[in-house]
């Protein structure tokens, strides 16, 4: 009964609520900053290869990373997937859009982080996000409280647990695969490299992160480009199929929920994640000359999770066929790699499954590590962090039904406190961004 109402509100929030209030916010923010996604996206790949003035301080690049890490995950490969399999070529268009105006959605709410962050005295290490904007802007503290609590409920649990389910879930199909033995030990491999990672704090976390994303983005973009390169002449039609598929209304009328529209909608808010409220808090942590420079980096975030990694995935997945085959999820993913390389696609897709859900599991237990902080203290970091590694283990053995519906509950849940401050101070970073551009005029 308990998973059928979460399961029940979980939708009504998902399908109308939170549609509308992201979608909404996008298009008002994108119109308040004067398209700055598109302005001034020559400027965001400059400010993300600037190098801090201070050595040892957190690079506007390493905070990319970070924020790239969770977005950048299993959802550009399985999400993706998925999205097509239920909503068809169409939905794809609807990606790229939502991408577009999220991108002025990253640009606010990153802003934010470094306008209201705070400084470890001891450390020196900056650190914020929505629940410490919040608190310091809107004067609310329990608004402040209800975001943390969502997002640790999210990140430290569900979705960890969810990210290595899915982890282990990637082999089920090859010969050696165990159902009692191998996700076990798939856990336990994923946890002690999750713990080595953890325990080294912040700087470790972002220091890993820097290094595994680009080199294991590389690799699947590159792999990814040859698949494409190699079925070149079907890109056109792909195209065309795209946007025929997006604009028929008599389909998506009919079956709104699991329409191209929809589906595409729903995928992608939750693939680039602008408005989550989750990955300001990996910008809050780089050293800045000016507040307005992180929100740039993050846009440039949105702009590698759906133009790049999830556009190289759909166009594998269309242009080889594999869509006929039939599968979903990773099965799909794997079927496109496996049509160009036989025999080493498909595993090359579970490698990089393993890599991005482990550079996922990182990033999400940073932004959770800062609002237990916030919540109690820094030293309920540490037991925070033997928790998260915890649930990675037991994570990989469990498909409780349950426990992914209260998650997806609860990343609702965070959005909407994190919605209420973004559009009651974005007016704080128009002002933050004109003075800037003055500067720069000047």
């Amino acid at each position: 009964m308990l998973n059928d109402i979460v399961l029940a509100i979980s939708n009504f929030m998902y399908t109308y609520l939170l549609i509308i209030i992201l979608l909404a916010g996008g298009f008002y923010f994108t119109f308040r900053t004067r398209f700055i996604q598109f302005r001034m996206f020559r400027e965001s790949l400059r400010v993300v290869t600037e190098r801090p003035d201070r050595a040892g301080s957190v690079s506007s690049f390493q905070a990319l990373m970070v924020s790239t890490a969770s977005r950048v995950g299993t959802g550009n490969i399985i999400g993706v997937s998925v999205a097509i399999c239920v909503g068809g070529y169409g939905a794809v268009f609807w990606m790229w859009l939502i991408a577009i105006i999220g991108g002025a959605t990253a640009f606010i709410e990153s802003t934010l982080a470094q306008i209201y962050k705070r400084r470890n005295t001891e450390t020196g290490e900056s650190y914020g996000g929505p629940a410490y904007y919040i608190e310091a802007a809107l004067h609310s503290r329990p608004l402040a409280v209800l975001f943390a609590l969502s997002l640790i409920a999210t990140y430290a649990g569900g979705f960890n647990m969810l990210c290595s389910f899915n982890l282990q879930s990637t082999f089920s199909g090859y010969s050696f695969y165990n159902e009692g033995v191998t996700p076990w030990i798939i856990g336990g491999i994923a946890a002690l490299l999750t713990a080595f990672c953890v325990m080294g704090g912040g700087k470790r976390i972002i220091a890993v992160a820097s290094t595994l994303v680009p080199f294991m983005g590389g690799l699947y973009v590159l792999v990814a480009l040859i698949v494409i390169v190699m079925n070149l002449e079907l890109v056109p039609t792909v195209f065309a199929r795209i946007f025929q598929g997006a604009f028929d209304f008599q389909a998506i009328f009919a079956g709104f929920t699991g329409s191209a529209l929809m589906q595409g909608i729903k995928r992608g808010l939750f693939s680039n994640e602008a408005g989550m409220g989750s990955t300001p808090h990996a910008h809050a942590r780089a050293k800045a000359k000016n507040p307005h420079e992180q929100g740039l980096a993050a846009m440039v975030s949105v702009f590698v999770d759906t133009f790049v990694i999830l556009n190289l995935t759909v166009f594998s997945i269309l242009t080889t066929g594999a869509l006929e085959t039939g599968k979903n999820g990773t099965a799909l993913t794997q079927a496109a790699f496996a049509t160009s390389f036989p025999g080493i696609g498909d595993i090359f897709v579970a490698v990089c499954l393993l890599f991005f859900a482990f550079s996922t599991i990182l990033g999400w237990q940073f932004f959770g590590l800062v609002n237990v902080k916030y919540l109690f203290g820094e030293k309920a970091g540490v037991i925070y962090s033997l928790l998260v590694v915890a649930f990675v283990v037991v994570g990989s053995t469990l498909k409780l039904d349950l426990v992914w519906a209260l998650s997806d509950f609860f990343n609702g849940l965070m959005v909407i406190p994190n919605a209420i401050a973004l559009w009651a101070l974005s007016g704080v970073v128009v002002k933050i961004c004109r003075k800037f551009q003055d500067q720069k005029v000047s």
